[in-house]
């Protein structure tokens, strides 16, 4: 039997939280009441989202940090725990080759090696850097909710979006076998999977991007749905049931579908 949340969370851990779906859902959560520990890695972002937040009555503490540093982050969450213990966690922080850093020399798949380094050590260590630490909490009561901001590029690795595609996919993997293993446990573990939404990811993009949403629309149906604590969030249901589709066709026949794609990002 999966557990489900007991009623709405009042202390909630979001990273990325200075821009995106990360800030928008940070001002869903923000009520009198709540308790919020948000980080993100741009301070004036960051504390614009903490003032609006405060603003409809949560209690914040926004930290400046680097999701990829793992002795900095692990003190985060650990010092968030024992503020206020969690009832629920967002891994959200993410970034792309066009958010990563010096654009470098693009290799040829559309990454460079140093954006390739950077995309892992951010998408896929910088879950884990914000998950771990609150599990020996959440096991300790039995109770808690892990949330695991994935992508529709999980589903199939996309032209010009290798590590983004590879880190994503990563995520997903890591948080349905991370369900299963702490059902008993109590903690529930969400997967959540975008397409495209307004960020700053996206709006480096050059090429259309279908049924793109705000990040507030974004964050009210994330939010919604974390509710239920349900295994996969994934949207909006046409891209999903393409990527789906596409994941599992024959990869000679995936292959020829993508030959032509020019998309270096997808998601979040």
């Amino acid at each position: 039997m999966v557990p489900r949340p007991s009623g709405p969370p009042r202390s909630v851990l979001i990273s990325g939280a200075s821009s995106g779906i990360g800030a928008a859902l940070a001002q869903r959560y923000a009520a009198p009441d709540t308790h919020l520990f948000l980080c993100g890695r741009d301070a004036d972002r960051l504390g614009a989202v903490a003032a609006a937040c405060r603003a409809a009555g949560a209690r914040v503490e926004a930290t400046v940090l680097d999701v990829a540093v793992r002795p900095e982050t692990e003190r985060w969450v650990r010092d968030a725990e024992a503020a206020a213990p969690l009832d629920l966690v967002i891994a959200n922080a993410g970034v792309s080759a066009g958010t990563s850093g010096a654009p470098g020399t693009r290799g040829f798949y559309g990454e460079s090696t140093e954006q390739t380094r950077r995309i892992l050590a951010v998408n896929v260590e910088g879950v884990l850097n914000t998950v771990a630490p609150a599990l020996p909490a959440m096991q300790a009561r039995a109770r808690g909710h892990i949330a695991l901001m994935s992508s529709l590029a999980a589903f199939r690795g996309l032209p010009g979006a290798a590590a983004y595609s590879a880190s994503k996919a990563a995520v997903k993997t890591y948080g349905e076998a991370l369900r299963l293993t702490l059902a008993p446990s109590g903690i529930a573990v969400t997967v959540i999977c975008p397409g495209f939404v307004d960020s700053r990811i996206t709006e480096r993009n050059r090429f259309p991007m279908p049924l793109k949403m705000s990040a507030e629309r974004a964050a009210d149906l994330i939010a919604r749905r974390l509710e239920r604590a349900p295994a996969r969030i994934a949207f909006p249901l046409p891209l999903y049931a393409a990527v789906w589709l596409l994941g599992a066709l024959p990869p000679a026949v995936g292959d020829r579908l993508l030959k032509h794609s020019k998309h270096t990002t997808y998601g979040d």
